[in-house]
């Protein structure tokens, strides 16, 4: 059983089920970066875990040049030509 937190202020807390898992995660991870201070420290440790857990997944890392603006186009295409699927994170 796992418990999902929602952090919005909930009066009565909402049950929700975990979707289900069909078989084994494979395919290519895109981990971006973008660029707050600190944020590659928590990503590094992240995509320690995921590569522990997940062995079947290729991660690739990409970093935006400053979280002040969205990534650059070239930088958008690039990540969804060469992955399947996006983890986007940040940290202050």
């Amino acid at each position: 059983m796992t418990t999902i937190l929602d952090p919005t202020n909930e009066k009565a807390p909402v049950e929700r089920q975990l979707a289900a898992r069909h078989g084994e995660i494979t395919g290519r991870l895109a981990i971006l970066d973008i660029a707050k201070p600190r944020g590659n420290i928590l990503l590094d440790k992240f995509e320690v875990l995921l590569a522990e857990r997940l062995p079947n997944v290729t991660i690739n890392r990409y970093r935006k040049p400053t979280f002040t603006k969205p990534a650059p186009d070239a930088l958008r295409a690039e990540i969804k030509a060469e992955n399947d699927f996006l983890i986007e994170g940040l940290a202050d």
